[in-house]
Order: C-alpha cells, then structure tokens, then sequence
C-alpha cells in the first residue's frame, strides 16, 4: 500500500475526526515531526548518502555537506589510487594530535569542527578526492503536491501514520488511552522497520542464513 501526501492528511483528519482550521493547518507539521521521529528511531539505507569532494593542500578544513547530519565514513584516495579511512575522533583530540598547522601529511584523523566543517589531522600535504558517507534527512513528503510520495510513504506507511497521529493526537491534547494506542501501533511497526533497516538490509541469506527472531 502506498499513501500519497493527500492521503495521508486525509487520514490524520479521518483517525481523529478534527477538521478544525488551526487544526488542519499543523497536519503538515504533524507529517514532519512524524518523518523526524522515524529519522532518529531506526538506521535505514534511505537515510544515509555518499558525496565525492576535495581536500585542498595545506587546508586543515574540510566543507561538509550542507544536508549532513552524522558521518559514518570518510575516505581518501591518494596518489596511487589507494583508498584510506580516516578514523573520527574528538575535536579536542585532533587538535590535540595535530597543534601545529604546518606539519602535513596524509590525513588520519577528522572530527567536527562546527556546523559547517570538519577538521583534518595532520594537515593536507596534497589535493586529495575525498568520499563522505553520512546521515541525512531526506525530502519531506510535505515538500510536494498532495499527489507526491515518498519512500516512506510507499514502504512504511503504518510506521508513518501512526507516528503522524501520536504527532496530531499529542497536539489535541486526546485520551491517554487510544494515544497509547497510536504508541503501541507506532512502535509495532517500527520494530518491524528496524528488522528491515538493521538486519535485512546488512546481511544475505547466502553468508548468514535466513534472519532468525527470537519468539515470544
């Protein structure tokens, strides 16, 4: 099944019976809390992205990418077309390891060094092409037409409707009892996202076998 954006508001509105204006009005913000929770919630392919860039001779500051969240690797290729992972540590270590701005080489170490940036260690000693694999938030299904979809919406659409109405039922200030119930639906589903994010998609049948849960 898959729910568009229209489908989806018309649900929220549906499930909690409110067609209140101020109501309707924060169902996109419902929509978006929901994606967030999600986002936090579970490690999915569909949250993580690689991009190329550039280490620059002599520059200890490396741009991140404007969409980043957290890193989950950061590559270098040499010279030699050799690939070589950088180790992420503490601001205060690289700094640390490296107080010298002028001592370069080629980088072992980077960590974050503010919104923006990540700090190398040691210094650059050349131009290196640089892959960063990293977490970030994906287009918002409130981003397009009410005929638009998303991953989310064609793949977890249980997991993000309930999540959409724990976000609107929070909002009206509803029973603790059905809320408990968006909950329980809400964390169902999720668990079964999770065995779909954190085992299925890391591992095959052929090395590993068949995916084995333990029963209750």
């Amino acid at each position: 099944m898959t729910l568009t954006y229209g489908q989806l508001k018309q649900a929220v509105q549906d499930y909690t019976e409110n067609d209140e204006t101020s109501f309707v009005n924060n169902i996109p913000l419902f929509i978006r809390l929901a994606e967030e929770r999600i986002l936090k919630s579970v490690r999915l392919n569909l949250f993580q992205k690689n991009q190329f860039g550039n280490m620059t001779s002599g520059n200890k500051y490396l741009a991140a990418p404007s969409d980043f969240l957290a890193p989950f690797s950061l590559s270098l290729t040499d010279g030699g077309n050799d690939i070589g992972f950088l180790e992420f540590k503490e601001l205060d270590f690289v700094q640390t390891v490296n107080p010298d701005d002028a001592t370069t080489g080629v980088p072992r170490y980077y960590a974050q060094f503010d919104v923006d940036n990540f700090i190398l260690a040691p210094t650059p000693d050349a131009n290196y092409v640089v892959d960063i694999h990293y977490l970030y938030r994906p287009v918002s299904l409130t981003a397009g037409a009410d005929s638009g979809t998303t991953w989310l919406s064609e793949n977890a659409e249980i997991t993000l409707l309930y999540a959409s109405l724990i976000e609107a039922y929070t909002y009206m200030k509803g029973e603790p009892d059905l809320l408990n119930v968006y909950n329980t639906r809400f964390n169902e589903s999720l668990a079964r996202m999770k065995n779909l994010g954190e085992a299925q998609e890391t591992i095959d049948e052929y090395r590993y076998g068949k995916l084995r849960t333990q029963r209750t």
